[in-house]
């Protein structure tokens, strides 16, 4: 850097280094939000899998297992389970799904 004869940065020493400080942040910056924009376009959309793990048209016909649930209850549960161990559903969405299925 450019240095006065005081040992202080000079004036353009002092650019020099706001400049390279801006520029480190600025770079972090946009590496940052690129991470972020690529992990929000690769996370599945919370609404669809709710619905389709919640939404089984073959399951009134299917005969109830020993335990009292159909196969596709079986499967919606599973489904449920599924989504809240992947994060894409909380505690709370999960139990009250959960108990829609089992009511």
């Amino acid at each position: 850097m450019f240095r006065s004869r005081s040992g202080r940065p000079s004036l353009i020493g002092r650019a020099a280094q706001t400049a390279a400080r801006t520029a480190v942040i600025s770079a972090t910056a946009t590496a940052v939000s690129g991470k972020v924009a690529a992990r929000q376009a690769t996370a599945p959309q919370p609404a669809a899998p709710i619905a389709a793990a919640t939404a089984d048209p073959g399951a009134a016909s299917a005969a109830p297992a020993a335990g009292g649930l159909s196969d596709g209850d079986i499967a919606r549960l599973q489904k449920l389970a599924e989504l809240h161990g992947a994060g894409v559903l909380t505690a709370e969405e999960f139990a009250e799904q959960k108990a829609r299925i089992l009511a």
